[in-house]
């Protein structure tokens, strides 16, 4: 079910930048649709009206999509304590070792007398 609704979204996603993209910027920026002169297949203002129509219905689809998205991540992400989990015991070894045999203590260093005679 997740699948097909982040398809949804993708495909949302791709057609909302398009059809912003392809509205005529009143700044000069990246209007690509342009307005053209009177001889397209619509006017100017109806193409406006049917971009601008489109980007909202894009719009409020990609936001559902987003909200569904949102909360079947979090049902499928249940709230887990460290309190709810059974305690893990350490099984013992089925065949025991011998303990190894501690190693000699390093001999003590032989105290040195002072490099440079005391004076009182």
């Amino acid at each position: 079910m997740s699948t097909v609704i982040v398809v949804i979204h993708l495909l949302l996603a791709i057609a909302l930048v398009t059809v912003i993209l392809l509205q005529k910027s009143e700044g000069g920026a990246l209007g690509i649709g342009g307005g053209g002169g009177m001889s397209g297949f619509m006017t100017g203002r109806s193409t406006a009206n049917l971009l601008t129509r489109t980007t909202a219905i894009l719009a409020v689809g990609f936001f559902a999509t987003s909200i569904v998205l949102a909360v079947i991540a979090a049902r499928s992400r249940a709230p887990t304590s460290v309190m709810d989990q059974p305690a893990t015991t350490q099984s013992a070894p089925s065949t025991p070792s011998a303990p190894a045999k501690p190693s000699a203590p390093p001999a003590p260093a032989v105290p040195t007398g002072p490099s440079a005679p005391l004076t009182k």
